[in-house]
């Protein structure tokens, strides 16, 4: 099994940003075994991180985006190919701005400071995904599949709609190839495009300098081609920049047709969804604990199965461990990964009852984050008397809400089943925007940390799209 690989030294670099045309410096720094790939906004405030997960994909219009709550980066994929590519496992990304620098449009750059950096074996070993199953992706024009192979190959055939400058190449990715073979192929875009994009204050900082503009059948750009193939071999760079999203390497062959952003980390997230079918599948059939192995005094009756009451090391929480149960509605099996819970379902986990119920969604479970939705409504009880004539949701029932959103999560373990979330502390509390009747409130909650029946969490509540409060909040559960 190959060993994992950070940075021997920090690399950094600056430049212009694509569609923000701001200035930015970007640094790559070593990080721990298990790290991953994180972005690190140092011009906002706590300097918070975006994972580079499938999971946190936001946008894809022209780009990738990724976001996390209010924090997002844009344009990640020409970074996160120079980094897979070069075959580094673990490292974080730290930019001023919300973009990387576009550079020259291709990798050549990253793939320079990585080089002049150097890599460094880490005694962690990291076990790459091998396909066992194809998977198929289609939509319009674009075709996407993956095939089981024993590397990292990408074939693809690119052109525009018209079939203008159709090009196919095909590669193996590894350290070896990439450099020579990806790393430099810049972005193009058709002149009939450039319009949308101004207009949609997209590629701020686009000029010839940093990306090829296709006219009719000429092509504009401050420099020859670097590869008789440049268009189609920039698609591959972006197919292994948006598949870093998956987290591990692969061991597959990508066939892309026509690939986009948005077909490239819909792969990623099915790729994803094949990687956690063995584990949820396991957890299903698993046999239920043994019993503890104490002589009973006398004969006695067959005990019930005991409640599995592991405590969650105090570490950065991961998925909170999810007991076997045979019951569909129980919460350990309501609450899994990719499940959206109605009001209904809600209820069933949680004590909480209307008027006080702060829940009436679950949209989004994943590994330790989870999103839920708050209508909020001129119905709302407090809105009598805050404030008649202007009436706001009070923030501390925004609070509530984020504590009970990160409530659920805690019930994943069955032993925490019809426990009631009691308040033990509030930090970093911010209320940016009032909530009037109307709004729908999305509460974005990621756990922290988690032991026994403590829990720490950070929360979000946005309105259409925009942060209206966030909060750290800390709660205790206990038996009702």
């Amino acid at each position: 099994m190959p060993q994992q690989h950070t940075l021997k030294n920090t690399a950094v670099f600056s430049g212009i940003g694509l569609h923000g045309g701001s200035k930015v410096s970007l640094a790559l720094l070593p990080a721990p075994p298990g790290t991953g790939i994180r972005f690190r906004r140092v011009d906002l405030d706590g300097k918070p991180e975006v994972e580079a997960r499938a999971e946190h994909v936001a946008d894809t219009q022209r780009s990738t985006t990724l976001a996390k709550g209010p924090v997002k980066v844009h344009t990640v994929e020409h970074v996160l190919a120079a980094l897979v590519g070069a075959g580094i496992d673990n490292a974080i990304v730290e930019l001023d701005a919300n973009e990387p620098p576009i550079a020259d449009g291709s990798s050549r750059e990253f793939a320079r400071i990585i080089r002049e950096a150097g890599l460094v074996a880490q005694p962690d070993a990291i076990e790459p995904h091998r396909i066992t199953t194809p998977i198929e992706l289609s939509c319009g024009d674009t075709y996407m599949a993956v095939f089981p192979h024993d590397s990292f190959k990408v074939t693809c055939t690119s052109s525009d709609k018209g079939g203008r400058f159709t090009q196919f190449y095909s590669t193996e990715v590894n350290p070896g190839t990439w450099d020579k073979e990806l790393a430099h192929a810049r972005t193009f875009c058709f002149l009939e495009e450039i319009e949308f994009l101004i207009r949609n204050g997209l590629i701020k900082g686009g000029s010839l300098e940093n990306a090829i503009v296709i006219r009719d059948d000429a092509v504009l750009t401050n420099e020859p081609l670097r590869y008789p193939e440049e268009f189609v071999r920039h698609k591959i760079l972006d197919i292994v920049g948006d598949l870093a999203l998956v987290g591990r390497p692969l061991l597959a062959h990508v066939i892309a047709v026509r690939p986009s952003h948005k077909a490239n980390t819909d792969l990623a997230k099915a790729i994803l969804a094949q990687m956690r079918r063995p584990i949820e599948a396991a957890q299903t059939f698993a046999p239920p604990p043994p019993a503890p192995n104490v002589a009973p005094a006398a004969p006695a009756p067959v005990p019930e199965r005991p409640a599995d009451r592991r405590a969650v090391a105090s570490q950065p929480a991961q998925a909170p461990a999810t007991a076997v149960s045979h019951n569909p509605d129980s919460p350990d099996q309501l609450i899994r990964d990719g499940a959206t819970l109605d009001t209904m379902q809600v209820m069933r986990i949680l004590p909480h009852r209307p008027p006080f119920l702060m829940v009436d969604r679950v949209t989004r479970i994943e590994g330790n984050r989870i999103v839920a939705l708050k209508q909020v409504t001129m119905n709302e009880p407090h809105f009598e008397g805050h404030f008649p004539g202007h009436p706001i949701m009070p923030g501390v029932l925004q609070l509530e809400a984020i504590a009970q959103v990160a409530g659920i999560l805690m019930m994943r373990q069955a032993e925490n089943a019809g426990k009631l979330a009691y308040f033990m502390s509030a930090e970093d509390v911010k209320w940016r925007k009032p909530v009037r009747p109307g709004d729908s409130l999305v509460i974005d909650v990621e756990m922290t940390k988690s032991r026994g029946k403590i829990g720490k969490a950070r929360g979000v509540c946005s309105v259409d799209g925009e942060t209206v409060s966030e909060a750290n909040v800390t709660f205790m559960l206990i038996d009702r």
